[in-house]
């Protein structure tokens, strides 16, 4: 009897199944293709609207990004602290249009609000932007005679060099945006939150599809998963069955998928809390307009009061010989609010290790032989010393990973396609290495595992496969590669010629062509970085360049100090700027505003934050000693300590075995960080930078942050509460000190007597 070689059943049953997934997998392409169309189409008419880029826009954004660069120079040169306050910006933003809306001429929406916070945001960042806070104070009064210092420069001098360093961040910002954001979607928390908050303000609507619009493709995948994980099943109870019988069909005949819950239940299940919000934004500016009187309250008073910067919480003794009080200023609590319990702790743990243990110590020992509060002799300065290794070991390691990661994760994969010879699979992996986000939704498409392990491995494959189109808005409303290589090209030179017109041969030409390239390439780490943490290291950044240039600068040269100096500003500058601009295009590529326009109000705002910086940088220095009293600039003495530090020159006596110790340490510390990334004990475990600013920092600011630290932990963790009203409060207490500070400025300038 000759073998039985398939009865027709069984083939007929093999081509059901290769018809039904043919069909499936057309089912999901469709679904895929639908939504890439919904959401270039959602980018399309975001992008043409007139509000996009608007003269009313510009003037409020510059208003608000002013008051923001009050601020943050006041907070800067007593701490080092700034914080873009894109948040409040659109906030405050939406307030002020909101109650004059009856006299506008068309409508203020959300793609305007976009623009108001990214000038707001590159106003307001240019302290930090243009060395206001830490390098030209260091070059103002701490660099010493035999390192060609003090270098005083005048308001023209300030003003050209901010502008000559504040534009090719920006530029270079630009083409990075396709890849970050685009192809990898990386998160920007700051972005994606700033999103959301300006949706909730103005209602959401046609703004709620921004969480299908990230990426274009995201609710696309989860809609084919289903589709797929439906006919998995089906066909996995088939196999199972010995009869038909009993399986769903449709009217055409088709399986009919296992029930599941659609992205569009889910969506609409999301909607009561949105609403609730939407509703509530009257409370929270009242919320914000509360904390800003508080805080305005008390700056005013301590005008009048000074004495209550110094609260001795802890006993006169520990006040007056180690430095041992409280400020309770409303603002720095707010800063603790929006730093948060861990950064404010492990301040903390910097505080006691360096001021509690480090300072009695050096002074003890002999090691710090002046007052505990001078920075020369005393112990205050000794502890700057081991805090600058502790910084300088997080950088490296933290650098160090962000280059090495994708090698190490990636770089079999890449070997094999580059052996191989497919150089658009080499490509396309590194197109896609970032995988999907979605930002404003907390599922994540299905893996291959959640599929289950009966899925059709064809399909599965499929899905791992991310060959979609990338979504991006309309390319006339991109930025053109040709302006995009111009522009930078002549802010390079720009930057060049202020730079040798301010300092003239003092910095060689080779010197700046160096740090711009560092700058350029390091602003790149510190994109991704911001990307994925939220935390652009400007800081570590910029002592990475400091400790390049020491290799490339010989000591001996009576310039090096300067030149060092300026090279670490030109590299945090660009990276800053980069950072800053990347947050904002994500916050407008999720509300679809033009990229085009957000660059261009971008670029203004860095223009007249330069020039606005500078001035109120001279004003608060031209009224207040500085260094000294109410403005310590501790980030000042970070910078030159730095210079002098990597360029050879000496250390006070026992300083370098104690920074040896601590950068050790710290090295360690910063790897377990990165290999807790996303686990419960990573908290745990301290930040590099958090505790060595808490070391430079005296206690009086730390301890009033650590509160806020608490205050946070207790309304988010406690409580269990949506960190939008704290933020909101934390916002409220930073500008009402920032601004009226201007008043105290004022006052000070007329020589207003204190009580």
């Amino acid at each position: 009897m000759a073998p039985d070689r398939g009865s027709p059943e069984h083939g007929s049953e093999d081509e059901t199944r290769a018809l039904r997934r043919a069909s499936t997998e057309e089912d999901a392409g469709d679904v895929e293709l639908s939504a890439v169309e919904d959401s270039q189409r959602y980018l399309a008419e975001q992008a043409e609207q007139p509000q996009n880029f608007t003269l009313r826009g510009i003037v409020v954004g510059l208003a608000i990004g002013v008051i923001i660069c009050f601020s943050n120079t006041y907070f800067g040169l007593q701490t080092g602290w700034i914080s873009g306050m894109t948040m409040p910006a659109s906030l405050i933003g939406f307030a002020f249009f909101k109650s004059i809306s009856k006299h506008l001429d068309y409508p203020f929406t959300p793609v305007e609000n976009v623009l108001v916070q990214t000038v707001a945001g590159a106003v307001g960042t240019m302290p930090l932007g243009c060395g206001f806070v830490g390098v030209i104070p260091a070059l103002n009064y701490l660099l010493k005679p035999e390192e060609n210092g003090p270098m005083p420069l005048s308001t023209a001098n300030l003003i050209l060099w901010s502008l000559g360093i504040c534009f090719f961040g920006v530029v270079f910002a630009v083409p990075l945006r396709k890849q970050v954001i685009i192809r990898e979607k990386l998160k920007f928390p700051t972005g994606t939150a700033t999103a959301l908050i300006i949706s909730v303000l103005h209602g959401g609507g046609d703004d709620a599809r921004i969480a299908r619009h990230e990426s274009g493709i995201e609710t696309a995948k989860r809609k084919s998963a289903e589709i797929l994980r439906s006919r998995s099943r089906s066909e996995d109870m088939l196999r199972r069955s010995s009869s038909m019988s009993g399986i769903p069909r449709d009217a055409a005949g088709n399986f009919q998928a296992v029930p599941t819950v659609s992205a569009e239940i889910i969506e609409s299940d999301d909607q009561g809390p949105q609403k609730d919000q939407r509703s509530d934004w009257k409370s929270k500016i009242r919320l914000l307009v509360v904390a800003f009187g508080i805080s305005a309250i008390y700056t005013l008073s301590s005008y009048f009061i000074p004495q209550i910067h110094h609260l001795p919480v802890f006993g006169l003794p520990l006040a007056h010989d180690w430095l041992w009080t409280l400020n309770p200023s409303p603002a720095y609590v707010g800063q603790g609010i929006v730093m948060g319990p861990a950064t404010t702790l492990h301040m903390l743990l910097g505080a006691i290790v360096g001021w509690g243990i480090l300072s009695p110590l050096a002074k003890n020992k002999g090691w710090a032989t002046g007052p505990v509060d001078d920075w020369q002799s005393g112990s205050k300065g000794w502890i700057v010393w081991v805090s600058l290794a502790i910084m300088l070991a997080d950088s490296i390691i933290s650098l160090g990973w962000l280059v090495l990661r994708p090698i190490i994760i990636r770089g079999p994969q890449w070997y094999h396609k580059a052996r191989d010879g497919d150089i658009r699979g080499l490509l396309r992996s590194q197109h896609t290495q970032g995988g999907s986000y979605t930002a404003l939704r907390s599922s994540e498409p299905p893996t291959s595992h959640q599929l289950g392990s009966n899925s059709d491995p064809q399909s599965t494959t499929r899905l791992e496969k991310d060959d979609s189109p990338d979504v991006d808005a309309p390319p006339a409303h991109l930025v053109p590669n040709r302006i995009v290589l111009a522009l930078l090209v002549v802010s390079i030179a720009f930057c060049v010629l202020t730079i040798r017109t301010v300092f003239g041969s003092l910095v060689p030409f080779y010197a700046i062509f160096l740090a711009l390239v560092l700058a350029l390439l390091l602003s790149i780490m510190g994109v991704r970085a911001q990307g994925e943490t939220d935390l652009n290291p400007v800081s570590g950044i910029s002592k990475l360049t400091q400790l390049i240039f020491a290799l490339v600068i010989p000591s001996s040269n009576p310039n090096a100090v300067t030149i060092n100096l300026l090279a670490g500003a030109i590299s945090e500058s660009g990276a800053l700027q980069a950072g800053d601009m990347m947050q904002d295009l994500k916050t407008g590529h999720l509300l679809g505003a033009s990229p085009r326009a957000q660059f261009y109000g971008q670029m203004i705002g860095s223009a007249v934050g330069a020039i606005v910086s500078a001035g109120v940088y001279k004003l608060y220095t031209s009224v207040y000693q500085v260094p000294g009293g109410l403005f310590q600039v501790p980030t000042g003495y970070v910078w030159i300590f730095t210079a002098r530090l990597v360029t050879g020159k000496g250390l006070p006596p026992m300083a370098w075995q104690w920074a040896l110790g601590a950068g050790m340490i710290f090295a360690v510390t910063t790897a377990l960080r990165i290999k807790g990334q996303g686990r419960w004990w990573q908290a745990w475990v301290p930040g590099g930078i958090a505790v060595a600013i808490g070391m430079y920092n005296t206690p009086s600011f730390t301890l009033a942050r650590t509160i806020g630290g608490l205050v946070n932990w207790y309304w988010r963790w406690y409580r269990k509460r949506e960190d939008t009203p704290v933020i909101v409060l934390a916002s409220g207490l930073i500008l009402g000190e920032g601004l009226v500070s201007i008043l105290n400025l004022c006052l000070a300038s007329m020589k207003v007597p204190h009580l």
